[in-house]
């Protein structure tokens, strides 16, 4: 090889496969002094041949190696593998192969799905000899190729034939030691030194390859040698699209790394309080949803609570209107204390922080903005839950009994934020303990108000009739004196917003009183969802097919559906069953908490 390096490479299609097949089989047998000085002699051949050639020949050499990778033998796709690391070791000084660093990508990755143990195994060294020599700033220009070979990859093993569906997904070739190691320093290089359309795809891709990976080879040292660069770089002047991308994998994280990272919780915090004033929503939405994963990390919680606090009420020094608007900041900042106050709410050390966060959660329930009035109301339901049944009693009294007087004159401000709070603490495991009689009023109120002219306040109050009727200690005699009007929100003229609150409502009743649907009292809203569910707008459809899913217990099984059709008419039977088959079953689960 040599002597005709010039021209040797006209001859590859002959020799190569012959050196793939040579080696393939001699590498199968054991304890044959013979046949190992064979398969040596045959790898140093393979060697000088990778060695020698012309640069004009490397293209032939890697096509025709590339060409044995998808093998139907184990053995040729092993070796084949074992050729492309030797292709990068022997060429490593000329770097003369970098045009075909794409087919020698796309080849080893779509072996990390092989069957093969030996397959994946030789695939991991060619990889990590790839990044080992090949510079990483020459492979990120790949990030974006490399990520939609793996998406790709991951959708056939899914929904092909056979395949895993929407349940777990772990990509084999991952899943072995040091699987992802060879890949991370390109993700890391895009993500700490790429433009924004790079770092994108970088945080974005690695978020991915972290969802098809076991926590066992995720551990420890690992996951810091993730976690660092992303939270080097969050606070830089990033897009919004960089900025989610970033907090979203540092969410996924957060989810398999568990106790393994809680010496970044400070760092992981400042990040997220930070992104609640962003001026994109999605970033806020994404931050809210990670200091929720942060909580059972999260030691220190006092300081969080008194900080939020702070920056709902318009007070902190991190808010800053030219960053967002005032009001999309404190509407942020309540969900992420009310997130806080559910998730990590029984870990406060200070007396204080429960009462201040009730306090701010009063003093902005009545902002002439609805969304930090409903923000307002969920931190004043998760309070009330902490601080026990005398307090919400007593929240209950001060804002809704006591408005009843004046109710017809209030304004919808005001109406709307008594419906807010009422939904929000007869949620929670408190609604239970309410005092009866002031339980009776909240019932009397919210009737009224599913009548107000004002569609937003008749939204509010029909979320909060599910949560009445949820929190009734005789359900069926509650469900039957308030049918109607329920229904009365579900006609067809009524707003569709307004119908989708209905559903919502009647969603948080099915989880407090499980199997109540599927009674003689409940078929007749049951009746009218699936109406709904099967010829309503798209949004509502939606919506309803929630609700039935909570209503027949979908997730436990068919038993569910059967009690159902044993009250129900033929056409509806027949409706349902359709429904359930085309649509319920293949609903994952549903979170009426929002």
């Amino acid at each position: 090889s040599a002597a005709t390096s010039d021209t040797i490479y006209m001859h590859f299609n002959t020799i190569i496969p012959t050196l793939i097949a040579e080696v393939a089989s001699v590498s199968k047998v054991d304890d044959n002094n013979e046949e190992k000085e064979r398969e040596e002699a045959t790898r140093r051949c393979s060697r000088a041949v990778c060695h020698n050639v012309d640069t004009a020949g490397v293209n032939l050499l890697i096509s025709e190696v590339a060409s044995k990778c998808t093998s139907d033998k184990e053995s040729v796709r092993k070796e084949a593998c074992w050729f492309l690391q030797i292709v990068i070791e022997e060429r490593a000084t000329r770097a003369d192969f970098y045009e075909q660093v794409p087919i020698i990508i796309r080849e080893l990755l779509q072996r990390l799905n092989d069957s093969s143990q030996d397959v994946l195994k030789s695939t991991n060294l060619a990889l990590t000899a790839l990044s080992k020599f090949v510079p990483a700033e020459e492979l990120v220009a790949h990030i974006g190729f490399i990520r939609n070979l793996i998406a790709s990859m991951v959708s056939d093993a899914r929904y092909r034939k056979g395949g895993v569906g929407d349940g777990e997904f772990l990509l084999p070739g991952l899943n072995q030691p040091k699987g992802l190691e060879p890949l991370l320093p390109i993700y890391q290089r895009g993500i700490l030194y790429g433009d924004s359309t790079v770092r994108e795809t970088s945080a974005a891709g690695l978020g991915e390859l972290i969802k098809i990976t076991s926590n066992k080879y995720l551990a420890g040292p690992f996951l810091i040698k993730l976690t660092g660069p992303l939270l080097r770089i969050v606070g830089d002047r990033n897009p919004s699209a960089v900025k989610i991308a970033i907090v979203q994998t540092l969410g996924l994280i957060l989810t398999k790394g568990g106790p393994a990272l809680r010496a970044f919780v400070p760092q992981f915090q400042t990040t997220f309080v930070k992104a609640l004033s962003d001026p994109s929503r999605m970033v806020r939405i994404e931050a809210i949803k990670a200091l929720a994963l942060l909580m059972p990390l999260s030691t220190r919680v006092d300081p969080l609570i008194k900080e939020l606090v702070a920056s709902s009420l318009g007070k902190s020094s991190n808010v800053s209107v030219e960053t967002a608007g005032l009001v999309a900041i404190q509407t942020a900042t309540l969900e992420a204390l009310a997130v806080v106050l559910r998730h990590g709410g029984k870990k406060v050390k200070l007396p204080e922080s429960i009462p201040s966060s009730l306090e701010a959660g009063k003093e902005l329930v009545v902002h002439e903005d609805d969304g930090i009035r409903e923000s307002a109301a969920k931190v004043i339901g998760y309070a009330c839950e902490l601080l026990g049944a005398n307090e919400a009693n007593e929240v209950i009294q001060e804002f809704v009994v006591d408005k009843m007087p004046t109710l017809s004159s209030s304004s919808s401000e005001v109406k709307h934020g008594i419906a807010c709070i009422c939904r929000r603490v007869l949620t929670t495991s408190i609604g239970e303990e309410i005092d009866s009689k002031i339980y009776d009023s909240i019932s009397s109120i919210i009737q009224i108000l599913m009548k107000d002219d004002k569609s937003m306040v008749r939204e509010a109050a029909f979320v909060a009739i599910g949560a009445v009727l949820g929190c009734s200690d005789d359900a069926k005699s509650s469900l039957s004196r308030l049918e109607k009007s329920i229904a009365k929100g579900m006609d067809s003229k009524e707003e569709i917003e307004v119908q989708k609150a209905v559903a919502k409502g009647l969603c948080i009743t099915a989880t407090k009183q499980p199997g109540l649907f599927r009674t003689q009292e409940g078929l007749f809203l049951t009746n009218n969802a699936l109406k709904l569910a099967m010829s309503g707008a798209q949004r509502v459809q939606f919506s309803y097919n929630d609700f039935l899913w909570l209503a027949l217990d979908v997730g436990n099984g068919e038993s569910g559906l059967d009690e159902y059709l044993n009250l129900a008419h033929f056409d509806q039977a027949k409706t349902m069953k359709a429904i359930y088959s085309k649509v319920l079953v293949k609903i994952k689960s549903v979170d009426d908490s929002d």
